[in-house]
């Protein structure tokens, strides 16, 4: 179970000048952000993205990065399970013309306005709760999601990324520190994760929950 970034060509941002405003941000803030709705994805940065609009730039060469790694094919099956907008799903479908491109999110405001060819495969829902049969998609990808439910929920998404993929091709990007800086750090700038951890407890939740994919860590 490999170390992996597969995000390693999505553009890097430098969140510096923002972690000192993030840090003050008010509790009330806090649980408006975690209502992932417009104030989240398109209001002010301080309280989340700071606008979501869809550029090739950002998933296109992950997305030609994923599936050389996984050695996908034209008909492969794939899960965006935290699918936003439905972003990587349209550079998934592009690239993968005869795929089943399937994503999920809990967010309303997202499913309203995604991107319209992605709409019909878009469903609504929780990724601790994935409505899909077992063994369904080649590949399962997971970008900054699971951390944003309590250690329990997070536990029951990892088993589930597990049972929804065929093999052991999945792939999860979560945050992770790896001393006390980036931990207060990450406190500091991400709003709405209720799961922080360190890399060693991120890898004994994978050892208990059975997952054997490859996964990397933001960290700040």
């Amino acid at each position: 179970m490999p170390e992996v970034d597969l995000m390693k060509s999505y553009p890097k941002t430098d969140r510096s000048s923002l972690i000192g405003i993030r840090s003050k941000v008010s509790e009330a803030d806090r649980v408006i952000a975690q209502e992932f709705g417009k104030e989240y994805f398109d209001g002010p940065r301080h309280l989340g993205l700071g606008g979501y609009e869809y550029n090739s730039k950002y998933f296109k060469p992950v997305v030609r990065d994923m599936i050389e790694f996984y050695n996908l094919q034209p008909n492969s099956d794939v899960l965006d399970v935290g699918c936003g907008k439905g972003f990587m799903m349209k550079d998934f479908m592009e690239a993968l013309p005869e795929a089943e491109v399937h994503g999920i999110d809990i967010s309303r405001y997202c499913f309203d306005n995604s991107l319209p060819e992605v709409k019909k495969n878009f469903t609504l829902g929780s990724c601790d709760s994935l409505p899909y049969p077992d063994n369904s998609f080649d590949l399962v990808v997971s970008i900054a999601t699971i951390h944003n439910l309590d250690l329990n929920g997070v536990k029951k998404s990892l088993r589930e990324i597990v049972r929804v993929s065929r093999g052991n091709n999945y792939y999860i990007k979560v945050n992770g520190f790896r001393n006390n800086q980036e931990r207060q750090n990450l406190f500091d700038w991400n709003l709405v994760a209720k799961t922080i951890l360190s890399v060693e407890q991120w890898e004994q939740l994978f050892e208990e929950t059975g997952y054997q994919g490859e996964y990397s860590f933001f960290s700040t």
